[in-house]
């Protein structure tokens, strides 16, 4: 029997996976203790865990940061985090002694859960609840100047929170370590390394079981006529503008739609309800997607993985970043159509294109053998279980650095000769620019050059 203690943050993307792994752990006679918050008190007490409440070391929020949180700002987010720590040192201190875990199984984006696991020298599995991220998968990700803007910015922030974990114990060199995937770190990620981008660059203490679900059903999508479910998430999904153009779009299609919109909107905003259309704060996801043709989605890894795992292909509607990723890599092997024109008109020419061509529910159908055959969350648990591991030593991304090392070499020596020849030239007042075009060419050609180099490592 092991004893294992689990840390997610508040929010559902991230401890649902989570659920079905504690809930194999449990069943198998380990000791599991999940400490989380009352909002998902019932989920984790069926699973059989122990739940323990966190929601008392959550700090009060200012409108203004709480506003920031909503809409994913990761520098809120991140110094959120380091104050909860701080928060939870002593209580956490005092259940590491009377517990003593034998595993931490923590999610990724939980930083008490890292910070306490290092702390104290447990062995520790992340649980990453969307795609591994790296320096390499990071570039499915399409961030907006204000995103981009918000984390160089938000650097020297963060940097001062840290600081202040050091009379604590603990130590972190930066707020990479602490976000970024790196191929030290035993991982479980919730889909497979086929799926996964760049699958092949991580280590083999990456565990890819495939997603995690209770349901084991299968696809059926025998029926009268196709049926189309639409959901925006957890999160951002109060949009009735979105809602609304979907029943204009959809309503006089020959077919049957389920909307689950959440409990933060008001029905009676939506209008007029279309008679194909049923409306629910909430739906047994997998059970729908089963049975569904379409899913309109915001792109969030738990959506998309579900659906695919039901072989329903999907219109993608990111609202984020990393959903942005999740869409790009959907559409990438051919299982959905991400929905460039949120119009009336662009969104029932994205449903029809999916319904009539074939090839969408061909891909999502082979995606869902994908999965199926992966290991599962008896996988994950077995995984769990056996920490820590050792790996074979293969660094398949430090093999990469060192190949596009030369590139940047090389670039950056051009890129000097350059600025010392202007500004002998014209003189050094305007030198500043050629600097800053030798940075966004290089961002842009060291993507292409660094995807290079990986299929090339591929090959061999």
């Amino acid at each position: 029997m092991k004893r294992i203690a689990c840390f997610c943050i508040p929010a559902h993307g991230h401890t649902n996976p989570m659920l079905p792994v504690a809930a194999e752990l449990v069943s198998r006679g380990d000791k599991v203790k999940f400490y989380s918050f009352v909002e998902f008190e019932k989920k984790i007490r069926d699973t059989g865990a122990e739940f323990v409440s966190c929601d008392k070391y959550l700090p009060e929020l200012s409108e203004k940061e709480e506003a920031e949180i909503k809409r994913i700002n990761t520098t809120e987010m991140a110094i959120q985090d380091i104050r909860i720590t701080l928060a939870m040192d002593e209580f956490l201190s005092k259940e590491f002694k009377e517990f003593q875990p034998d595993v931490v199984y923590t999610d990724s984006a939980c930083f008490w859960g890292k910070l306490n696991a290092w702390k104290y020298q447990i062995p520790m599995v992340v649980s990453t609840s969307t795609f591994a991220f790296n320096q390499l998968s990071s570039t499915y990700m399409k961030q907006s100047p204000r995103e981009l803007a918000d984390m160089i910015l938000g650097l020297p922030k963060i940097g001062k929170e840290l600081k202040k974990l050091e009379p604590y114990g603990y130590h972190v060199k930066n707020a990479l370590t602490l976000v970024q995937s790196d191929n030290q770190t035993e991982s479980i990620v919730y889909t497979s390394r086929q799926f996964q981008p760049f699958g092949k660059v991580f280590s083999d203490l990456y565990s890819f079981v495939g997603p995690s679900v209770f349901s084991k059903a299968e696809p059926n999508k025998k029926k009268d006529r196709p049926l189309v479910y639409i959901s925006m998430g957890t999160v951002i999904n109060d949009r009735p503008d979105f809602y609304t153009k979907c029943m204009e779009a959809l309503g006089n299609m020959e077919v049957d739609v389920i909307l689950s919109c959440g409990n933060a909107l008001d029905q009676k905003s939506l209008g007029t309800i279309p008679d194909n259309f049923t409306v629910h704060p909430y739906v047994d996801q997998l059970d729908v997607l089963s049975r569904a043709d379409v899913f309109i989605t915001h792109c969030g890894m738990n959506s998309v993985s579900e659906s695919l795992y039901m072989a329903t292909p999907l219109v993608l509607y990111p609202q984020t970043s990393e959903q942005y990723a999740v869409a790009m890599r959907t559409a990438e092997i051919g299982a959905g159509k991400i929905l460039k024109d949120d119009s009336v008109s662009g969104i029932k020419t994205a449903v029809s294109e999916i319904l009539q061509d074939s090839s969408y529910s061909m891909a999502a159908a082979d995606c869902s053998a994908e999965f199926r055959a992966c290991s599962g969350t008896a996988g994950a648990a077995d995984y769990i279980e056996s920490a820590p591991h050792t790996s074979n030593g293969e660094d398949f991304m430090k093999r990469l650095n060192q190949e596009t090392g030369k590139f940047q070499l090389c670039f950056w020596v051009c890129a000097i000769i350059l600025m010392i020849l202007f500004a002998f030239l014209i003189g050094g007042k305007f030198v500043w620019i050629i600097g800053v075009a030798a940075g966004v060419v290089n961002h842009s050609l060291g993507k292409k050059v660094q995807i290079k180099a990986y299929n090339k490592l591929v090959k061999e």
